[in-house]
């Protein structure tokens, strides 16, 4: 029996699938979608069991054992396999990159290494260097422990030795312990015993005594208790407790237990709403779909506020009376708690939540309950796309146009194409839901590729809010050099006067964007990435947000000595500081990268300004989608045009999505809204039309612009990044690769570049890029795949750096 296996190696050479012999005591066990730990040259890797076969191409006797099996239930199934040769197929990826994104982080293998002296050396000729690091053996067992207790310069001179190939560094592979486990104390006597040993302690020995007292008046209760709330109701230490162990009067042992992110909170069951006919009309045709178990992909455009959760709940309930499941996505951002609440309301325990908040451990255990059967609904950021449920009955994706649904670094998957891929397999509909779609998404609907459903409507027929675009030049000639304009001023003191809310939006954290000489304009840059330092003032430092590199503020010029540096630019803490200028008394919840950081903080700002324990919520993205207050009837945007002028085509789109997105927060229930717009571009389409809600009006004009510059929907994008230590390298490398692409791609297909990225240098590599535009190119993979061939052995000898990203979101 063959076992043909993809290991845990990240290299081309190594990308394909290697056979091993199945050992007769695991014949019975082994299935595809196992992982084991199999003999990769010299050390041992973990490996995925893609497929099982009953002989070789290879001569069986040069085929190795498998070690040993990581699981005894695969954690993948079959679908999730198939899925997975598609995905690399579709993303230039490795398989062994797909296959981990699939599992929780928990799961994924690591590696220490093991040093150990060349064996080729003799003892006279081991650098003096190093022989203090190997004082016993000629082997230190575990690096990690190893580089905890090292100084720098050992560290330095430890990977010199490795360079040279003096020591050798064999990887170790370690099966992380995924499982949270507990200390459970056992009463192992009876009452009268008990009551024995009170009579034989020693009267010195408090403590026991407390603890046996304790189990005595508690002894009708319960007999089992976990070590932590023992000690906190008994009141005593952990030694107490081990004295009555030695005395054989309790036992302590381990028990492995599920953690629940949501332990201690209840949530109120919640019936369906009665739906609007334009709610109705949406599901409908949905629910046919569910019925006659047919693939189908709907896009719901809904404006804010139209009810399309109620729509997502009502879909998933007939989803779950078929006994089938179901998969919500959200973006990370607007995962609030919001949100899972009003699933967890409707569905209960059936639900598990997978985002970033959570700890590993939590993560782990919610894709544990997926993968047993014990949940049917998972509500999750983009890698739930991969939840191992294995009789879908729908997906759902909220937000659809959100950016973060594309994965960023390998693999670069879009969960919008995985979640078809699925629909197509289990014969599932897909519901795209937003306000304001991807323009692609939205040809698609109108090209009939997708199903158009449409909701114009708020639920109950409230109002959509009431937007003025201020122009802050006008302010500036009236002489209002302040970041706030006299409308946005005057709306902030009305709410206070009749005790309701505002939401401040701004799209930049920190105090102010950059610092600059007066003088000589000079503009403090990042030593290792060509973008200049952002100022935080919590830490009176310059930060950058690419390589986190960290500088202290200058007091004179570096270039002419002058002292006329002067702070540029605004973000949320220099705006909270001014608003307590103009008004002393408000109370201001800041929601922004730096206030968000801690476990559970999203939630709790949230909850007090839910509580009304906060005037002005003021907020990054993070805000701008998924809130639903009753009491905010003003939304503010501070500077509406910060993301118009960036160097990419999606500009535009991405300032009308979020602009709408904000605006969408003010008047949601029965107090009618307000949305004060401050921008100095007032006449750009994108946020005159955020002022009539009109999206289908953005929607021609930015596919006019689309067509005219030749951008998506209408091409199709492959973005190549090459990035190095060396510029010579990277130059010559992306010319080669232009001019190869130029010469194979057919006619239609136009091949743009080298030119250096936006960002020219990060990290302290270079950065160059080059550009395919095509719409229909049927040589396209198999050419991008002998570049990747072509420079494999470069790769992997210097620090050049090959990327591809097929439809990429991030032009920078």
């Amino acid at each position: 029996m063959i076992a043909k296996v993809i290991v845990d190696v990240a290299v081309n050479q190594t990308d394909r699938m290697f056979d091993y012999l199945v050992p007769p005591e695991f014949e019975q066990t082994i299935v595809p979608g196992i992982r084991v730990n199999v003999p990769f040259g010299p050390r041992k890797v973990q490996g995925f069991v893609i497929a099982i076969a009953e002989d070789s191409e290879y001569d069986s006797s040069k085929i190795k054992p498998l070690a040993e099996l990581v699981d005894l239930k695969p954690p993948l199934t079959e679908e999730l396999l198939a899925l997975s040769t598609w995905v690399k197929d579709n993303t230039l990826s490795f398989h062994v990159t797909v296959l981990k994104t699939m599992l929780p982080a928990a799961m994924r293998a690591k590696y220490d290494k093991r040093l150990s002296i060349h064996e080729s050396l003799d003892e006279g000729e081991v650098p003096e260097s190093i022989q203090p690091f190997f004082p016993e053996t000629n082997e230190i067992e575990s690096w990690e422990k190893w580089s905890k207790d090292a100084s720098e310069l050992d560290k330095k001179v430890m990977m010199t030795a490795i360079k040279e190939e003096v020591v050798l560094v064999t990887p170790l592979v370690k099966t992380s312990d995924s499982v949270k486990k507990q200390q459970i104390v056992n009463l192992m006597v009876s009452k009268k015993d008990l009551e024995k040993a009170i009579e034989s302690t020693p009267s010195r020995a408090i403590k026991q005594v407390k603890l046996l007292e304790f189990f005595i008046s508690h002894f009708e209760d319960e007999s089992e208790y976990t070590l932590t709330a023992l000690l906190e109701k008994a009141d005593v230490s952990r030694d107490t407790v081990q004295s009555l162990r030695k005395k054989n009067l309790v036992s302590i042992e381990e028990k492995a237990i599920a953690r629940d992110p949501y332990e201690g909170r209840t949530f109120v069951k919640s019936e369906p709403l009665p739906l609007m006919e334009e709610q109705q009309t949406a599901l409908d045709p949905i629910l046919d779909s569910i019925h006659q178990e047919n693939h189908q992909t709907f896009l719901l455009r809904g404006v804010t506020g139209s009810g399309k959760t109620e729509v997502y709940l009502q879909a998933i309930d007939q989803v779950l009376k078929k006994g089938k499941e179901a998969i919500v996505l959200v973006p990370e951002i607007s995962l609030t708690p919001q949100m899972v609440t009003r699933f967890k309301e409707r569905f209960g325990s059936r639900v598990a939540v997978l985002h970033s908040a959570l700890s590993k451990g939590e993560k782990y255990d919610e894709w544990q309950k997926i993968r047993e059967g014990k949940v049917d609904v998972a509500v999750g950021a983009r890698s739930a796309i991969f939840a191992p449920f294995e009789k879908l009955g729908i997906i759902i994706i909220d937000e659809e146009h959100e950016t973060s649904y594309k994965q960023e670094e390998s693999p670069r998957y879009h969960a919008r194409q995985v979640a078809i891929k699925r629909g197509e397999y289990y014969k599932a509909p897909i519901i795209l839901g937003s306000a304001t779609p991807s323009l692609e998404s939205y040809a698609r609907a109108k090209k009939g590729v997708y199903t158009l459903l449409t909701m114009e409507n708020r639920v109950n027929h409230v109002k959509m809010p009431e937007v003025s675009i201020i122009d802050m030049r006008e302010e500036l000639r009236s002489g209002n050099r302040s970041m706030f304009s006299e409308s946005l001023v005057k709306g902030i003191s009305d709410r206070l006067e009749k005790r309701e809310q505002t939401v401040l939006f701004l799209n930049r954290r920190g105090y102010s964007s950059f610092i600059m000489c007066r003088d000589c304009g000079y503009v403090p840059q990042c030593d290792h990435c060509d973008i200049s330092l952002t100022y935080h003032r919590t830490n009176q430092s310059l930060q950058c947000h690419y390589c986190g590199h960290s500088e202290t503020i200058p007091s004179i010029c570096p270039e002419c000595q002058s002292d006329s540096i002067r702070f540029f630019g605004t973000g949320t803490q220099k705006v909270e500081e001014e608003l307590l200028k103009v008004f002393p008394e408000i109370r201001i919840i800041r929601m922004d990268v730096d206030t968000t950081r801690r476990k559970g903080s999203h939630e709790k700002l949230l909850r007090q300004f839910g509580e009304g324990k906060g005037d002005v919520l003021l907020g990054t993205q993070m805000i701008a989608k998924g809130l639903d207050f009753p009491n905010i009837t003003l939304v503010g945007v501070l500077a509406a045009d910060s993301m118009l002028h960036l160097p990419d085509f999606r500009s535009g789109e991405r300032t009308f999505q979020l602009l709408t997105q904000v605006s969408g927060r003010a008047g949601r229930h029965l107090k009618p809204g307000e949305v004060v717009v401050q921008t100095y571009t007032p006449d750009h389409y994108s946020i005159e039309d955020v002022k009539s809600h009109n999206y289908l009006s953005f929607f021609e004009k930015e596919m006019g612009i689309r067509k005219q510059g030749g951008y998506p929907p209408y091409y199709f994008l492959v973005i190549i990044h090459v990035s190095s230590e060396q510029l010579d390298q990277v130059v010559s490398v992306t010319e080669k690769i232009t001019h190869f692409l130029q010469r194979e791609l057919s006619d239609q297909t136009f091949v743009y570049g080298p030119v250096a990225s936006t960002i020219p240098r990060i990290k302290d590599r270079y950065r160059y890029q080059c550009m395919i535009k095509y719409k229909v190119e049927p040589k396209l993979t198999n050419t991008l795949q002998e570049v990747i061939k072509t420079y494999q052995s470069e790769t992997t000898r210097s620090s050049l750096a090959i990327h591809m990203d097929m439809n990429p979101y991030m032009m920078l």
